[in-house]
């Protein structure tokens, strides 16, 4: 399959291939290095080699070991290989819609003296691990904020956007 396919993607596998006979030679292609396993790009469609339980999967792809196994010149290798790996790119952070809990938790960490956890939680009705995760995950990483923490002794943990 990954002959056929510009990326190198090994999957599906062919027709009669499955289950237990299945596992044992994808597994035995991966101890040899000729193929290997990545996380799936879903939102292209690449199938999936099998569920990782988090909402996610995993696929094969021809490693260049493999691309050459199956008599592959360097520069087919070469051009598989720049397609199948592509620059990475800026994220461009999403506004939140309005009106929901994160916005509200984004519309609280301006303030100068920031939201506690348990201000945070009342606001929203989140509990403290929500709130962390939230603050961790979605502002800093995805939306790209800078997000201050800071622990004091009145107030403890507070929250806080980073300004200028």
């Amino acid at each position: 399959m990954a002959a056929a396919r510009a990326d190198a993607l090994a999957m599906p596998l062919p027709k009669g291939l499955y289950g237990a006979a299945a596992k044992k030679a994808v597994g035995r292609m991966i101890d040899l290095g000729l193929l290997e396993e990545v996380d799936a790009n879903i939102t292209r469609g690449e199938p999936l080699w099998r569920e990782t339980g988090d909402g996610h999967g995993t696929t094969l792809i021809a490693t260049e070991a493999g691309l050459v196994a199956i008599g592959l010149s360097l520069a087919e290798i070469r051009s598989r290989l720049d397609r199948r790996n592509p620059k990475p790119t800026e994220p461009t952070p999403s506004a939140p819609r309005a009106g929901t809990k994160q916005a509200r938790l984004i519309e609280m960490l301006p303030d100068p003296d920031g939201a506690t956890t348990v201000e945070i939680s009342e606001a929203t009705g989140w509990q403290a691990h929500t709130v962390r995760g939230t603050i961790s995950g979605t502002l800093r990483k995805k939306l790209g904020l800078t997000v201050i923490c800071e622990r004091t002794a009145d107030r403890g943990r507070v929250y806080r956007l980073q300004t200028g």
